[in-house]
């Protein structure tokens, strides 16, 4: 199916792109209104744009059902500092509790049990309990629209950023699975990082993949590999050399038993290679195509 956003009301507009546009990181934002009044609440329009000068950017919109806007907006325009904290799994229902729409007077770090410590270079204070928080400067607030859902984009210079030291290691470097994040999706749905769901993608930062058209035309069209596969040895700066001293047990009985039927051969192989490509054996899985 296909959906005409023009034609459909800002709810389902709303729906529909909360749920191919994720997972979403959470920028939890603490806040402070000219009278003194925190506000701490989770917003998933969220991301990083630019690292010099730092860039974080938000988005509280404008709610779909009444079009009136949310404390953290109202509090960014009298007070133009906010602590952006990263949520991880041990506080993603303190979190949630903290966007409940309590009255203006109603302090978030209460109804959520955090515990407010002063920041350093921003008046709104930071949550004591969090293992990543950023303190930035407003630097500009750009309405999207002036209708309900209407986003408004905080671009948020970031000042300090806090890491907590069980996240770092001797090299003052971050280990992703130490460091369990939450992002949004769609609806009730979240999801977390861990060790179970991450994984690496080689990219040479100094020399370009030979990409997919470089490959033989028996490994491109194959029926087995997936795009993921071929995108794994397409990867590579070029076809590598015959090794020699690639020694394979499982690989010489491939040959072994189907060296008549080239064509039965060859669908081994390639079945083989997929095998070492889905262990991240790229250089393994070159050797087996070669052998053919």
């Amino acid at each position: 199916m296909q959906f005409d956003l023009s034609l459909l009301p800002a709810i389902e507009k709303q729906y529909y792109l909360q749920q191919v546009v994720a997972p979403r990181p959470i920028c939890f934002a603490s806040t402070i209104s000219a009278a003194g009044e925190v506000n701490l609440s989770p917003f998933s329009f969220f991301n990083v744009f630019s690292a010099q000068p730092p860039i974080v950017i938000f988005s509280p919109a404008r709610r779909v059902r009444d079009n009136t806007t949310k404390h953290t907006l109202e509090n960014v325009q009298q007070i133009p500092e906010v602590v952006i904290h990263m949520v991880t799994a041990d506080m993603v229902q303190q979190q949630s509790l903290a966007s409940c729409e309590y009255p203006r007077n109603v302090n978030e770090f209460v109804k959520a049990g955090f515990t407010p410590e002063p920041a350093t270079k921003v008046r709104p204070p930071m949550i004591k309990e969090c293992k990543v928080k950023m303190e930035c400067r407003v630097q500009e607030i750009k309405p999207l629209g002036n209708e309900g859902g209407a986003g408004n984009l905080v671009i948020c210079e970031v000042l300090v950023i806090h890491i907590d030291d069980s996240l770092l290691d001797q090299n003052k470097k971050m280990d992703p699975r130490r460091l369990p994040l939450v992002a949004r999706l769609g609806g009730d749905w979240y999801s977390v990082v861990n060790e179970q769901n991450l994984f690496e993608v080689a990219k040479p930062n100094t020399q370009l993949g030979m990409g997919m058209d470089a490959l033989p035309v028996a490994i491109r069209n194959s029926q087995i590999f997936s795009g993921n596969d071929l995108g794994q040895l397409a990867n590579c700066t070029r076809i590598p050399d015959l090794d020699p001293s690639f020694d394979d047990a499982h690989l010489k009985q491939i040959i072994q038993y189907f060296s008549i039927n080239p064509e039965e051969m060859e669908k081994e192989l390639h079945h083989y290679a997929k095998e070492r490509l889905q262990k991240g054996d790229v250089q393994g899985a070159w050797q087996i195509l070669l052998a053919s």
